[in-house]
């Protein structure tokens, strides 16, 4: 059951990132949507105003201790699903000024709600997500749940990218990928030379070096890491040089 209850968290998850994706494109895009449904089309300013209480009820919810991450999603689904209806009801001729002054304000405060959760939606889940890649044993599996991360947290940019705190998330996740790479090329380097392979430990040892000079690292920690490993290959260059003098024959040994 449990096993079952985290596919389907899966698949949740990558579905609902590919719906915000494609809602986005269709926005940009500035297309329609091709068909809508009667419910929709049958909407007056009275049954947004229904909606709209319905809605912060749900929203209060999700913002309660204890609720889970998907819980901010469909939040944020359904803040969009009330400002397509929304913006659908201003545009009939029919809707006064007053009821359009009242559903304008209502939109305000649900674009507001939107930002809000879909940005909880996107911390929490990346969150928790890197902490499941934190747990994983093989380096693979680090590194794909991580990037499962950066996918949920791109989705969010791709609406909000000027927001700080998803920057900081995207640049927290991008670090730890960089740290999984090198720390695995800096273990097989060890590896290496305690088996008394130094020329194969300094090859891992610059394979470490790529990936720290290409990955996302604050610079202190980066400085630090890449002068331990130039001290590391320093000392297998001098193991190296030890072992060629040791096996060159002195000159009486060429004699005889």
């Amino acid at each position: 059951m449990l096993v079952a209850f985290g596919a389907r968290g899966v698949v949740m998850r990558r579905a609902w990132t590919r719906y915000i994706l494609e809602h986005d494109r269709r926005e940009q895009a500035g297309s329609e949507t091709s068909q809508r449904s009667s419910r929709a089309r049958s909407r007056t300013v009275d049954s947004n105003s229904t909606t709209l209480r319905a809605l912060q009820r749900q929203c209060a919810e999700a913002d309660a201790p204890g609720a889970l991450p998907e819980a901010h999603l469909e939040a944020y689904l359904a803040c969009k699903e009330y400002l397509d209806s929304a913006g659908q009801t201003l545009r009939s001729p029919s809707v006064g000024n007053d009821p359009r002054l009242t559903l304008r304000a209502g939109q305000e405060r649900v674009r507001a709600l939107a930002r809000h959760h879909l940005l909880d939606w996107a911390r929490g889940a990346s969150r928790t997500l890197t902490h499941e890649a934190q747990q994983r044993v093989r380096v693979s599996d680090k590194i794909e749940t991580a990037q499962r991360a950066l996918e949920i947290i791109d989705s969010a940019l791709k609406l909000y990218p000027e927001e700080p705190k998803l920057r900081e998330s995207e640049a927290a996740v991008r670090e730890f990928i960089t740290t999984v790479k090198v720390s695995h090329w800096i273990e097989l380097a060890e590896r290496a030379a305690f088996k008394g392979h130094p020329a194969r430990a300094i090859d891992r040892y610059r394979d470490a070096l790529f990936y720290l000079s290409r990955g996302t690292m604050k610079e202190e920690t980066r400085i630090e890491t890449a002068e331990r490993i130039g001290r590391e290959i320093e000392l297998l260059r001098a193991r190296l040089k030890t072992r060629k003098i040791a096996q060159t024959p002195t000159a009486r040994e060429t004699r005889r």
